[in-house]
């Protein structure tokens, strides 16, 4: 079960049942198109719980075509009084009432030659309550990253399928469900990476499990890498 912690009470709030997430953004700037990223990732997490979930934002054009880029998936139809309240906002913004989820503040060119993938990454290895700066480093960085993993997941794709062992779901599962802790994830995916008690096929299924949440495509190269 998905554990939140309320930014305006500070309380930690066990989310279950029918949830809203709201994505309270204005302006198409980076830091806005943060906002929609972990609305995003939260909803990802509690379908991955398997609990009901409903995406709510009104986004202008310019920052819709920036979301659509990266992955992000539109807004469905909204239920009003419904469910559980859940609003997604960058720091001190205003929205009614409900548990709060802040996300601080992102800078970075709103036009930049790094891929889409590589800018969601950049912006998803920070905790969300941490200011992020996409300079050239973390996006280079991020690349770099996605390349590799991609290639590797390639590569293990073509080995015998193995389950993915229960520690390491678990791992995954902790960190995803306390605080929507998505840098706990990738590191989760770094220790699988070199660990050499897990197979090949128990690495391909690993991160196409946590790839669920992370919305990287990290199979794109399958086929590719032989």
């Amino acid at each position: 079960m998905l554990r939140i912690t309320d930014a305006r009470s500070g309380e930690t709030v066990d989310i279950r049942g029918l949830t809203r997430v709201h994505a309270h953004v204005a302006g198409a700037d980076t830091s806005a198109l943060r906002v929609l990223l972990m609305a995003d990732v939260l909803a990802r997490a509690l379908e991955l719980g398997r609990t009901p979930v409903v995406t709510v934002a009104d986004v202008p054009a310019a920052l819709r075509a920036r979301a659509d880029d990266l992955g992000i998936r539109r807004a469905e139809p909204d239920a009003p009084g419904v469910g559980r309240d859940l609003h997604v906002t960058g720091v001190q913004g205003a929205v009614p009432e409900g548990v709060c989820v802040e996300v601080a503040p992102a800078t970075g060119p709103a036009d930049t030659t790094a891929p889409s993938s590589a800018v969601r990454l950049a912006l998803l290895a920070h905790p969300r309550r941490d200011p992020v700066d996409l300079g050239p480093a973390a996006l280079t960085e991020a690349e770099d990253t996605l390349v590799r993993w991609r290639k590797a997941v390639a590569t293990w794709a073509t080995r015998p399928s193995k389950p993915i062992p229960d520690r390491v779901r678990n791992d995954l599962r902790a960190a995803w469900e306390d605080d929507l802790d998505v840098p706990a994830v990738l590191e989760v995916l770094r220790r699988v990476e070199s660990a050499e008690d897990v197979p090949d096929g128990a690495r391909f299924e690993t991160y196409a499990y946590a790839d669920r949440l992370l919305g990287l495509d990290l199979a794109r190269e399958i086929g590719a890498w032989t």
